[in-house]
């Protein structure tokens, strides 16, 4: 280890966001101020929650949601962003990721209220337009072309993950790992030359344990999976990411669904399309695009079987036919 390296102070900073938690860990010469730091850091996060929750009814999304169908709505440029990476990745995916499912996500008690089984009724027999053709953006400005409700769940957070990276890069913090909820994001390198290492969980409601461990420099990974948000209809549990041709939460998907991708917001909302689509067409689109994926699968007695798609995870031979719901 160098001498440069011995003499750098390790900093881990965390706070609240979007109902959970971000962190951040980075190495700094003693001097540097940790302090202003984590409140730039919290800023970052506060800025993208007052635009883009669906929890907060004076939030920047819930009044694109309450907007008139064909009324032009101004909305800020990190807005501007996050949607048009939704929508470019919901048309690549053919609707399997799609931010038009805020009614659903309402009715089955994901969102701020309970569950409500008239809504339910009317999420699923609603219908339904993906959001990428329902939505036109234009010069800061975004229309509804049809009625529509947004929910930016699926990328939301990992958009609030290359915000933090930004963050320290302005004050000069090159290398770091930060994250929220599991979502993360790496830069650079740790001070000893090391990359930085991030598990995998295991798809497990009760315990948190490592399936496997990814070393990794300027990359993000993001999970989408069934075990840690659901709702219980009949003695089953239902995952929290929904069928957007249904309007129902996912049946028979794989347990969860890993993604590599260069900004963790692009890997937040591919491992949501591909959690949908399975890893028969998921696998096949994701090798398509070159998206390295990991799909973890439960089989007879909780056992749990892979699909690896891609270089850094190894790729295998899929599984034929899609387990999407």
């Amino acid at each position: 280890m160098s001498k440069m390296s011995t003499e750098l102070v390790r900093h881990t900073l965390n706070g609240t966001t979007m109902g959970t938690r971000w962190s951040a860990l980075f190495f700094a010469p003693p001097a540097f101020d940790a302090e202003a730091t984590r409140k730039a850091l919290q800023a970052a996060v506060d800025e993208v929650d007052a635009q883009m929750s669906a929890w907060r009814s004076d939030s920047d999304l819930m009044r694109l949601n309450r907007a008139p169908v064909g009324e032009p709505v101004s909305v800020p440029a990190m807005l501007m962003e996050v949607l048009g990476l939704a929508l470019a990745v919901g048309k690549a995916s053919d609707g399997a990721f799609d931010i038009g499912v805020g009614d659903a996500v309402s009715a089955w008690g994901f969102g701020p209220t309970a569950a409500a089984p008239d809504l339910i009724r009317t999420a699923m027999t609603a219908r339904r337009f993906p959001a990428h053709e329902a939505l036109e953006l234009c010069d800061g400005a975004v229309r509804k072309r049809v009625p529509i409700a947004l929910d930016l769940n699926g990328i939301a957070k990992g958009f609030g993950v290359d915000r933090l990276a930004e963050t320290l890069a302005r004050l000069g913090v090159r290398n770091a790992l930060v994250g929220i909820d599991g979502e993360m994001l790496a830069t650079g390198l740790r001070p000893d030359g090391q990359t930085w290492t991030v598990a995998v969980e295991l798809p497990d409601p009760d315990r948190r344990a490592p399936h496997s461990v990814l070393s990794l420099q300027d990359c993000a990974v993001a999970t989408s999976g069934d075990y840690r948000h659901w709702v219980e209809v009949q003695g089953r549990r239902l995952s929290h990411t929904m069928d957007p041709r249904r309007g129902t939460p996912l049946l028979n998907a794989p347990a969860s669904v890993t993604v590599l991708a260069a900004s963790c917001a692009a890997a937040d909302a591919w491992a949501t399309a591909l959690m949908v689509l399975g890893p028969g067409k998921g696998g096949e689109l994701a090798r398509k695009v070159g998206i390295d994926a990991l799909f973890l699968h439960r089989g007879e007695g909780d056992r749990i079987t892979a699909c690896r798609v891609g270089r850094v995870f190894g790729d295998e031979q899929l599984v034929t036919g899609s387990a999407g719901g």
